[in-house]
């Protein structure tokens, strides 16, 4: 420290205040900058989440809604059954000409020239492929409809979907557009007379895949997701669980428990799409289950989600105080009973929360489950986990490679649905935390 003499007053003035004023300022001015720094990557993140939900949710929430048009279907008996071999042969109303009842209906509804063969085939394009479908389905639910009239709803082309719901410009030259200058005419007549309307889109959580976006649906999506699910939680729980309790509370502390700890550690970090190719060469090249079934997307799914679940069991088994422990077998409890009457019950709230997070990590998965095969194209619900069926994040996938447009919006749709499962998840997992969190 210097001194310093006035030369006015003669005083000596220490320079050590004066410093250390300095450094306070300095000090302050560094806290400052980190706060600013904080709050600045703070915004940076909720600016772009907040980019990504409008993204996809701007896209995606049409998807709820779908453009149908109701006609009055005259099921003409001659058409269905000309030869009256339907009690006989309930084969000929599977292959009826469905098709030529739908193509009367709407030229009818639209007054169209049934000769002129370009308007015919311009007003049949305006109805979905799949309606055909739906009534067969119809006549084969109830064949005493044959002969009658009945007014039924069917689905609108994914192109006059999009027109409908404005995501197609019309303003643009017809040629350069799906929708052409007469179905646009032909729209606003059976808007203008209630026919044509939006309802809302019920198939697309009851559907399985199509390849027309106005057909395709997530159901088979979301029971494989239900099925995975099940299969993770059964499987992937109990076992790491088990795994925890052994580990922290029986095992010896030796150099094996020690490298078993270590790559415990490692598999949370090992690359999901890693655990996709064990599973193939295991449970599908060497034991031989199915491709593409739900056990075994399941089965890896587990794999992947067990050192997750152990790290988390182990950290809330270590969270319960040792004065715990120590009163449990000061009372005369086994160590048996010390664990799993008074440490395991305590350590639950982080239990359930670290499995519930590791079933969302799970559920959102899509890497492991492209290489074992679900991927696959799955039309129909499957019954059991070994059947064929696919995930939301795998008909995710599977809809953001298609070329049609109307898919545009039915990936962002299951994006949001599958967004929903996550932070109902997550939501499950704060709440468990809080409904029995113990303080000491």
């Amino acid at each position: 420290m210097t001194d310093i003499v006035s030369p006015t007053s003669g005083v000596t003035v220490s320079k050590a205040p004066a410093r250390r004023d300095i450094g306070i300022k300095r000090r302050y001015a560094a806290e400052r900058r980190f706060q600013a720094y904080g709050i600045a990557a703070i915004t940076f993140g909720l600016v772009f989440l907040f980019i990504l939900l409008w993204t996809v949710i701007g896209k995606g929430y049409t998807a709820f809604q779908q453009t149908a048009i109701t006609l009055p279907i005259e099921f003409v008996e001659k058409t269905i059954d000309p030869d009256n071999k339907r009690a006989t042969d309930p084969s000929v109303l599977i292959a009826a000409n469905y098709p030529v009842l739908l193509r009367d209906a709407i030229v009818k509804q639209l007054n169209i020239n049934a000769s002129s063969r370009p308007d015919v085939r311009d007003a049949t394009a305006m109805l979905s492929k799949s309606a055909p479908i739906q009534l067969r389905d119809m006549v084969l639910a109830d064949p005493s409809i044959i002969g009658k009239t009945v007014n039924v709803t069917v689905l609108a082309d994914a192109n006059v979907d999009s027109a409908n719901k404005a995501q197609i410009d019309l303003a643009v030259d017809e040629k350069n557009r799906k929708v052409n200058d007469k179905q646009v005419g032909w729209m606003n007549e059976l808007k203008a007379s209630g026919a044509l309307h939006k309802q809302f889109n019920t198939g697309l959580f009851v559907n399985g895949n199509s390849s027309r976006p106005e057909a395709a649906g997530l159901g088979v999506a979301l029971i494989g997701s239900l099925y995975l699910m099940l299969i993770v939680l059964v499987l992937a729980l109990p076992i790491g669980v088990a795994a925890s309790i052994y580990l922290e509370e029986f095992a010896p502390k030796n150099k094996l428990t020690d490298l078993i700890e270590v790559n415990i550690n490692n598999l949370a970090a090992v690359p999901s799409i890693v655990y996709g190719l064990l599973g193939l060469s295991v449970f599908i090249n060497f034991i031989g289950l199915p491709r593409s079934a739900s056990l075994v997307g399941g089965l890896v799914l587990t794999l992947m989600t067990l050192p997750t679940i152990i790290i988390a069991t182990r950290a809330a088994l270590r969270a319960v105080p040792p004065s715990i422990r120590a009163a449990a077998l000061g009372l005369g409890a086994s160590k048996m009973q010390m664990v799993f009457h008074h440490v395991l019950p305590l350590a639950m709230p982080g239990i359930l929360t670290g499995t519930i997070i590791g079933l969302a990590h799970a559920l959102g998965e899509t890497a492991p489950l492209l290489l074992i095969g679900m991927v696959a194209f799955v039309a129909n619900a499957p019954a059991t986990p070994l059947d064929p069926s696919t995930a939301l994040p795998v008909q995710v996938y599977m809809w953001a490679n298609e070329a049609e447009r109307a898919f545009v919006e039915r990936t962002s749709g299951a994006i949001i649905v599958l967004l929903l499962f996550l932070i109902v998840m997550n939501m499950g997992a704060i709440l468990l935390r809080r409904r029995f969190e113990r303080r000491w």
